[in-house]
């Protein structure tokens, strides 16, 4: 019969144990903890060869929450997945305009998606913002778009849509652009639960530089 581990220390632990050895690329000490639980998130070791990390991005997206930035979300379901909690200890808050009652009118009468409609109408709030994009691709054009002003520009684009229909275009033309950091996972993989884990992993990566100063 086979002993399970039960303790969830150990089980993570031993995750990312078997997760670090198996790596095969020469990541910098500070992009392991986005690598490791973007990969612990899939259960795919092969999604290594995928991601995607500006030479900026982890110093800017943890410059942005020591300052208490916001995160914004393209869809709910990424909103759900970050570490509110652990944020807001941070002074940082998390947001999704994708529901607002307005939203849909405007976006029919755009004739473009709910999630771009959302972005397009709150462009004041991405400024030193995190973006988090994990399913709408037409949002992180949209994003990237803004980003082009410096008065709307994020201080990191997470850009890690799914799909079939403009997921792999839209990370390629966000990877193109090196003047903004940012993380994705190039190709049709992705989802909400991989961009919420790059936010989890910046935020406890945080909230250890916190620690070790107090």
């Amino acid at each position: 019969m086979t002993e399970f581990i039960l303790d969830p220390q150990q089980i993570e632990a031993k995750s990312m144990s078997i997760i670090r050895s198996g790596l095969t690329r020469n990541w910098l000490e500070k992009e392991y903890p986005v690598v490791e639980r973007l990969i612990h998130t899939s259960g795919d070791p092969s999604l290594e060869q995928v991601i995607a990390i500006h030479p900026q991005a982890i110093d800017c997206g943890l410059q942005a929450l020591k300052n208490g930035s916001r995160v914004i979300t393209d869809v709910e379901m990424v909103r759900a997945g970050i570490a509110k909690e652990k944020l807001k200890s941070l002074g940082g808050s998390v947001e999704c305009y994708l529901n607002a009652p307005e939203i849909a009118q405007q976006a029919k009468e755009w004739g473009i998606t709910r999630s771009m409609t959302a972005f397009r109408m709150h462009p004041e709030r991405l400024q030193g913002a995190i973006i988090a994009v994990g399913n709408a691709p037409t949002a992180l054009l949209e994003v990237l778009r803004l980003a082009e002003d410096p008065e709307t520009r994020p201080a990191l684009i997470i850009g890690i849509p799914v799909g079939f229909v403009g997921a792999k275009e839209s990370k390629d033309l966000l990877w193109q652009h090196q003047e903004i950091p940012s993380i994705t996972v190039l190709g049709t993989r992705g989802g909400s639960p991989l961009a919420a884990t790059v936010v989890n992993a910046l935020i406890y990566t945080a909230l250890r530089k916190v620690n070790e100063i107090t």
